[in-house]
């Protein structure tokens, strides 16, 4: 099956599965998804969402954020891991933005990313889910889903976004952005997986892919 015809019927599948989603990290503007992306690295979207209530009483707006000092702010995002760099970020790019943009998170794939802080996959979700622009954020979880499906063979996430793109219409990268996300979660996890009974992964997976990562199963049942 040629990737755009696979890519075609994937996409019915998760339009089956999971619908319309809506974006996970709770969030009131472009600014405080910005923060909450940031956090949501290497840390789970429920924690996030447990952390930033309390941040964002303190600091909603780049102006208040600029104001608090690194101890505070770390204090307050420990539980999402990483709180050092963080919170350094945070506060930085916080101050660029009332400095160098009057307080306002750009539009632009190219300004997002020099915020510190502030990585491809980060800029592309804000770009997207704040702006409505085409973007398709690939993170390692979607990495490794298009790698099972066969739909690319990239090595790293920057390949698997560009391979994504061409079989995908672009007014579906955003939706599809978190539909794959979503799908892993509940019916394709990394581990203890049974590709043979997945919706998707049963028909897309090569054979070879299959034989793969069911082997190691069949030892551990031993």
């Amino acid at each position: 099956m040629k990737r755009a015809d696979k890519a075609a019927r994937i996409a019915e599948i998760l339009d089956e599965r999971i619908g319309d989603p809506e974006v996970p990290l709770d969030h009131r503007d472009p600014y405080t998804l910005l923060v909450a992306v940031l956090l949501s690295a290497q840390c789970t979207d429920a924690r996030v969402n447990k952390v930033t209530p309390l941040l964002f009483e303190h600091a909603s707006t780049p102006e208040d954020m600029a104001r608090l000092s690194v101890a505070t702010i770390r204090s307050i995002i420990r539980p999402c891991g990483l709180s050092p760099q963080k919170s350094k970020a945070i506060r930085e790019l916080s101050r660029i933005l009332v400095d160098e943009y009057d307080s306002v998170v750009p539009d632009d794939l190219d300004d997002l990313e020099s915020l510190p802080g502030v990585g491809h996959k980060t800029a592309s979700v804000v770009l997207c889910q704040a702006f409505g622009r085409a973007a398709f954020p690939v993170d390692t979880h979607i990495h490794r889903l298009a790698a099972r499906w066969g739909l690319s063979s990239g090595r790293n996430v920057v390949q698997t976004e560009r391979d994504l793109k061409k079989v995908f219409p672009e007014d579906r990268w955003d939706r599809l952005h978190l539909q794959i996300i979503l799908f892993g979660r509940q019916y394709c996890p990394a581990r203890g997986h049974d590709l043979t009974e997945c919706p998707i992964c049963s028909w897309a997976a090569s054979k070879a892919r299959i034989a793969a990562e069911m082997s190691p199963r069949k030892r551990a049942k031993r």
